[in-house]
């Protein structure tokens, strides 16, 4: 058994390293961390010269929201409303409110912008949300959602960052930054824990502290870091309590352990008792009044805080202390980010829409991830060829629904931009005839989900679907299919008859002109899957969550009622979540984490650690040489994981732990450089509630996926 150094860890930015052989390209560029334009000390000094002039009734009217998506403003004190709105991928429009945008962008959902692997377009994707959040006098996007990937069929994957939490983390964390670069607070949610929505009001997730720690909040570490200001806590129960109104949760693992000291919100009607929400840490209780359609499961006098709270204090259950640290928060937030010293509302960013467009559209040529080619693809605009084009989403716009929806304006259909490149080449036939399928050179087939929170989905398509796929693929040797979903589809049934695979997610209102271009070459495809997708759901480790005998979709209504039994969802797999779980359990998937197929090829040599063996704390460099070996330029996403050969504890066989997206010309090549540092070696020691690098050998291992490692280094930590 090896003996333990500890140390607690305070950074996991990574840094470039020597000159390379060809062209130096820094491992990733480090970001900037948001400061507020107002300091946090300042900030909360004036809060609390409004807080000492306030009532006590005003104070209550504070803590709970007015109007489903508003905070109580006050003109004597010019604290204005704030306007709260959804989603993480661009501004969920509510015509039943006032004041609404006239229009906003519809970009590429989350999952889709983590498959682009490019923290940069992270940044500027978010920026591009923030102004349309400016130009709608929206205070504080409800966003970015970042609970990881556990189980396919959650019905809000597409929201999210993938498996990874240190993908996640870095694409969070540059989300954050471009976010609150505009003025528009972010909001991290759902804190903590929430990877399913299948009763998730009555579901409580069992886990362990070493997964809380080193899988499930690591994103939220990142975003805490780069400077953001509002937290949102989920509706699940954590270890047997409502995540927002637990202490432990809010209190311990948010504000102590991630030191985070801005605004934290509850999710819509997700806490119960209104004395362990004051007492908790949490700040502010949304929308803090009841929803009419429900009236049997929330009750003005039970639930919501600015109803409750002047009972509490005068029964001596709660302190005004308690209720001065919520309004203090919350004040002092708004007035960091200058929300007393400025509109809200700034029109001139309506001028920024067609760029907000054009970085909807870049995101989407990133994103779109080719699993499978025959040599089908690309197909040449310039032959004399027939594309025949069928399937549910060819002319219809595929998204998610919930709080995350975003419809956009001149939507472009899978048909209209093939039309737009192919011309009178391709035809769309709803329902085409086995002759029209046998007649055409190419077929394409567009097959999706309807994935929405509230209820969590199937991981089959609908054996109609399945049937029409196989049908094809048996008549037409040059069949595609194309899948705008959420999440990791079953695909098994016809995967090995077809000829080419295009990963499409939820592409936005122009990401099918991205599609097109892929198909026909004009783009060379990039994108690399931030998830594992299984052969079946139960190779999954979180397949038993649903009861047996429970329906999978429980709907709307059903997700309002909280007078089910309590559920126990436990993560029984710890750590192993995503390509970790299945190495662990030796579970062969159908696509592995990291993988997407380039219209060129690329070379790996000459992998150089800088050292051979380190001292615990210490970091380590190393570089690359990454040739592109084919006849198209190309970007390349290499991936850099690490391997703990012998660990007192178990660890998983590899964890990715850093990456970098390259552009390389046909020909052309480039040396990269990287460094770990101690915490990419390390892992949570239950024990002494620390990071923890253990002395002994570790694998650097340096890949184009997580199953397709091309370059090994060996590295010893000493003591």
């Amino acid at each position: 058994m090896k003996r333990i150094a500890h140390f607690i860890l305070i950074c996991t930015v990574l840094y470039s390293c020597t000159k390379p052989v060809n062209q130096e390209i820094k491992t990733k560029t480090m970001f900037k961390p948001f400061q507020p334009p107002i300091a946090y000390d300042d900030a909360k000094k004036q809060a609390i010269e409004i807080l000492n002039q306030m009532t006590i009734d005003e104070k209550i009217s504070i803590i709970g929201g007015y109007n489903m998506f508003y905070t109580k403003g006050f003109d004597k004190f010019n604290i204005p409303a704030m306007y709260l709105s959804d989603a993480t991928q661009g501004v969920n429009i509510r015509p039943e409110l006032p004041n609404q945008l006239e229009k906003s962008v519809a970009f590429p959902s989350p999952i889709a912008l983590t498959s682009t692997w490019n923290t940069e377009l992270s940044n500027i994707y978010a920026k591009s949300i923030g102004e349309e959040c400016r130009a709608g006098e929206i205070a504080i996007l409800l966003g970015p959602g970042m609970n990881i990937y556990r189980i396919s069929q959650n019905g809000r994957n597409f929201e999210y960052f993938g498996e990874d939490p240190y993908l996640a983390a870095r694409m969070v964390e540059n989300y954050v930054v471009g976010m609150q670069e505009t003025g528009t607070i972010a909001t991290l949610k759902h804190f903590i824990a929430n990877n399913t929505d299948y009763k998730r009001r009555t579901s409580n997730s069992v886990v362990d502290d070493r997964a809380l720690r080193e899988i499930y909040m690591p994103a939220f570490e990142a975003g805490v870091d780069a400077g953001a200001m509002a937290v949102m806590t989920s509706y699940n129960l954590v270890n047997g309590e409502y995540a927002g109104q637990s202490k432990e949760v809010i209190t311990g693992l948010l504000r102590d352990d991630l030191g985070f000291k801005w605004l934290v919100m509850s999710d819509w009607w997700s806490v119960w008792d209104s004395e362990k929400v004051i007492k908790s840490g949490l700040d502010l209780d949304m929308p803090g009044e009841p929803r009419e359609e429900y009236p049997n499961y929330m009750k003005k006098d039970g639930f919501f805080l600015r109803f409750t709270a002047k009972s509490l204090l005068e029964n001596g259950k709660v302190e005004e202390a308690d209720i001065d640290r919520m309004v203090t928060n919350i004040l002092t937030t708004q007035i960091a980010m200058g929300l007393l010293e400025r509109p809200i509302k700034d029109t001139s960013y309506f001028e920024n829409f067609d760029n907000h467009i054009e970085v909807a559209l870049q995101t989407a040529r990133e994103s779109m991830v080719l699993l499978k080619n025959n040599g089908v693809l690309p197909i040449s605009k310039s032959d004399d060829i027939s594309i025949l084009l069928t399937g549910e989403y060819s002319d219809k716009i595929p998204c998610g629904g919930g709080a995350a929806e975003v419809k956009g304006y001149d939507n472009v259909t899978m048909f209209a931009a093939l039309k737009e490149v192919y011309g009178s080449k391709v035809t769309y036939l709803e329902k085409p005839d086995n002759q029209a399928i046998e007649n055409a050179d190419y077929v394409i087939y567009s097959a999706g989900t309807f994935d929405s929170e509230g209820w969590d989905k199937s991981f089959d398509f609908p054996e109609s679907v399945n049937k029409d796929i196989k049908n094809i693929a048996s008549l037409n040797k040059n069949t595609i299919v194309a899948v705008s979903s959420g999440s990791g589809m079953n695909m098994t049934e016809w995967n090995d008859e077809i000829a080419g695979l295009i990963y499409s997610w939820y592409p936005g209102q122009i990401g099918f002109k991205g599609f097109a271009e892929i198909v026909a070459g004009i783009t060379n495809p990039s994108g690399k899957l931030p998830i594992t997708i299984e052969k079946t759901f139960k190779d999954s480790p979180g397949s038993d969550y649903i009861p047996e005998g429970k329906e999978l979709y429980t709907g709307w209504q059903e997700d309002h009622k909280i007078i089910d039994p309590i559920i126990d969802v436990k993560y029984d797999e710890g750590i192993f979540v995503g390509y970790r779980w299945y190495e662990h359990k030796a579970i062969e998937p159908l696509y592995n984490f990291g993988f997407g197929l380039s219209y060129t090829s690329y070379e790996y040599s000459n992998l150089k650690l800088e050292h051979s063996s380190i001292k615990a704390g210490s970091s380590v460099s190393f570089k690359i040489d990454i040739k592109n070996t084919g006849t198209m330029d190309g970007q390349e996403i290499v991936q850099i994981y690490v391997r703990d050969i012998e660990a007192s504890v178990e660890r998983p066989l590899k964890e990715l732990k850093d990456f970098q997206k390259v552009q390389l010309n046909a020909g052309a090549e480039k040396t990269l450089c990287f460094t770990l540092t101690e915490r990419d070696f390390a892992f949570w020691d239950v024990k002494t509630e620390k990071w923890v690098v253990e002395p002994g050998q570790f694998e650097i291992l340096v890949g184009s996926a997580s199953n397709n490692i091309l370059a090994k280094g060996l590295l010893d930590i000493v003591q």
